[in-house]
C-alpha cells in the first residue's frame, strides 16, 4: 500500500513551477527600490521604498501566501505584517518570510552585503513563528559540512568537526561573527581554537548563506542574532544542502518568562526541520549593495542593474541572475526611478 501524502507534500505537488523565479521579481523590486537610499542615512526611509516595492510585486504572484516572517505584528506594519495574505489567493499554500533589506544599517551607511530576501515554504505552518522571542543562539555551515554541528558543544569542537568534513586544518577557517558586545567571549573562543574571524556590522541572513555558497571564503557562523533571520537563513541553506541549529535567546528575565508563558522552550535544540517544516522550499536575494556574493544595483540613464541567487530545495539547483531593468518596461515605483525636473 502507497504511503500517504504529508499535508506539506500534497500541497507541493501542486506547485508545478518553480515560485522561485517568481520570488526574484520580488527581490529584485525591493534591491531596486532601495538602492536609491544607499549612504543617506535613512534607513527607515530605504526599508519603506523596499517594503512598498515587495509589497505590490508578491501581489501579483498566482498564490494563496501568508506572512509569517515580515515587519512585524499587524499594529507595527502598515503593509508585509505577520499574517497578512498575499497573493492571488490562489493554489498553492505557502508561508512566506520576507526581509526587505538584510542590513538596512549597512544600507544607510554605503557598506558592503544589504540584501533583498524572501522565501517562501509549500503548506500552512511550514515556518517557525519566531514572534515570541526576537533572539536566537545560531550555528550554521554550508553542505560539505552538514550533519557535523552540535550548538550544545564547545565551539572547538565543532570548528573541528567542520574542519574535517572540509579537509582543512581549523586555522584555515573563516567564522563569520556579529560585531556586538555580547560576542566578546564567544570571539575569544574562536580565536583560540587558530580559526579565522569574519566580524559583519549587520547581514547575519548574508552571513549564513554566504557558508554554504562557494567562492564567499566563508565557512562557519556563529552567535546571537535575530530571530526571523534565522528562519529566512534556514530556508536559504535548505535549498543549499546547509545546515543550521539554533536554541530561542531571552535578552531579560522578563522576556523569557513571557516567552515561556506562550509556550517558548529555551532548552530545546531548534535543527533546519524544526525551522522550516517542509520539503519544497523557495528563495530568493538580490543584491543592494556591493558585497562578497552579490554586486548591488547599479543606476544608468534609462536602466537599472542587479545580480541575484534563485534556488529551490527540490531540485537543488542555485541559479545566479544579471538583470537588465529597463524604465519604460518597469512600473516606475518598484524601481526606484528619481522623478523628473
Amino acid at each position: 500500500m502507497a504511503r500517504p501524502l504529508r499535508a506539506t507534500e500534497n500541497v507541493s505537488a501542486e506547485i508545478s513551477r518553480n515560485l522561485a523565479l517568481e520570488l526574484v521579481r520580488v527581490t529584485e523590486a525591493g534591491a531596486l527600490a532601495s538602492a536609491r537610499w544607499m549612504g543617506r542615512g535613512d534607513k527607515n526611509t530605504a526599508d519603506g521604498a523596499a517594503v512598498d516595492a515587495m509589497r505590490r510585486a508578491l501581489g501579483m504572484i498566482p498564490m494563496d501566501g501568508v506572512v509569517v516572517i515580515g515587519e512585524g505584528e499587524k499594529d507595527e506594519a502598515p503593509m508585509l505584517y505577520i499574517g497578512e495574505k498575499i497573493g492571488t489567493g490562489d493554489p498553492p499554500e505557502v508561508d512566506v518570510a520576507v526581509d526587505p533589506i538584510d542590513g538596512t544599517t549597512l544600507l544607510s551607511k554605503g557598506l558592503p552585503n544589504a540584501i533583498s530576501v524572501v522565501a517562501m515554504a509549500a503548506g500552512r505552518g511550514s515556518l517557525y513563528d519566531a514572534k515570541h522571542v526576537a533572539y536566537m543562539h545560531k550555528i550554521a555551515t554550508g553542505a560539505d559540512a552538514s550533519g557535523t554541528l552540535n550548538i550544545e558543544d564547545p565551539v572547538a569542537a565543532n570548528l573541528q568537526r567542520v574542519a574535517r568534513a572540509k579537509r582543512m586544518r581549523v586555522s584555515n577557517l573563516t567564522v563569520v561573527i556579529l560585531d556586538r558586545p555580547r560576542h566578546e567571549d564567544l570571539i575569544k573562543e574562536v580565536r583560540e581554537t587558530g580559526a579565522r574571524i569574519k566580524l559583519i556590522s549587520d547581514g547575519d541572513v548574508a552571513g549564513a548563506m554566504m557558508t554554504a555558497i562557494d567562492g564567499s571564503g566563508l565557512d562557519v557562523l556563529l552567535g546571537i542574532g535575530g530571530s526571523p533571520e534565522a528562519v529566512l537563513a534556514a530556508a536559504a541553506l535548505k535549498c543549499l544542502g546547509g545546515e543550521i541549529q539554533c536554541k530561542l535567546y531571552a535578552r531579560n528575565p522578563e522576556e523569557k518568562d513571557k516567552a515561556e508563558a506562550a509556550g517558548a522552550d529555551f532548552d530545546r535544540v531548534l535543527g533546519i526541520d524544526d525551522l522550516v517544516r517542509s520539503d519544497d522550499v523557495f528563495f530568493a536575494a538580490t543584491g543592494v549593495t556591493d558585497g562578497e556574493v552579490l554586486q548591488g544595483v547599479k543606476y544608468h540613464m534609462n536602466w537599472a542593474e542587479t545580480e541575484s541567487l534563485v534556488t529551490r530545495s527540490r531540485s537543488g539547483t542555485l541559479r545566479r541572475i544579471y538583470a537588465r531593468h529597463h524604465w519604460g518596461y518597469k512600473q516606475r515605483e518598484w524601481l526606484g526611478q528619481p522623478e523628473e525636473g
